[in-house]
């Protein structure tokens, strides 16, 4: 999948050689608030943990992995959007269910740059995908991505318990069904 620029971002798709990205946008501990509370990634984690993991469901042809968003006018990296089958690190997997997920610096909050490259990309994966719906997750005080779910066209679904291999926590599950007239 390749993806045409937005009004405001161009897209990449991440691999195994973007650690020193990955590491810049984790050293923001309120970037990491919700996730860990706050604590930066070391660049061994990025490198043993994160890359590996990225590139575990990464797929170019799917359209699934962690998007860069830059932004034109200088090019400059803000973030990234996450696409990969809904519980991949689970018993449930579910390829029809394609979870959302984003991670910007500080410079790009309160922008609409998450909600222009979610939505952006969002509408691209019904191409490439057989898809039923578009999930994501969040702790239930990160009102900022809440915000992007809801103008994602994203309902809330229900608040339950979320582990994988790397984080865990209480959050709120948002979903928003794809009609047959979007395949």
């Amino acid at each position: 999948m390749q993806l045409t620029n937005s009004a405001r971002l161009s897209y990449r798709l991440m691999d195994e050689l973007d650690g020193e990205l990955l590491f810049e946008l984790d050293q923001d501990p309120a970037v990491m608030r919700f996730l860990n509370g706050g604590v930066p990634t070391s660049m061994a984690d990025i490198n043993n943990l994160f890359i590996p993991r990225m590139m575990s469901y990464r797929n170019q042809a799917q359209g699934w992995g962690l998007w860069q968003c830059n932004k034109l006018d200088d090019g400059q990296f803000i973030g990234w959007i996450l696409v990969r089958p809904m519980y991949f690190f689970g018993d449930n997997r579910d390829d029809q269910d394609l979870e959302l997920g984003w991670r910007f610096k500080q410079i790009a909050w309160g922008k609409g740059y998450a909600t222009e490259a979610a939505q952006h990309i969002a509408n691209c994966l019904p191409q490439y995908n057989d898809l039923n719906a578009l999930s994501a997750i969040a702790v239930e005080d990160n009102l900022g991505s809440i915000s992007v779910m809801k103008k994602l066209g994203m309902q809330f679904v229900k608040k339950a318990h979320h582990q994988d291999p790397l984080w865990q926590a209480e959050v709120v599950y948002y979903r928003v069904l794809l009609s047959t007239q979007n395949k």
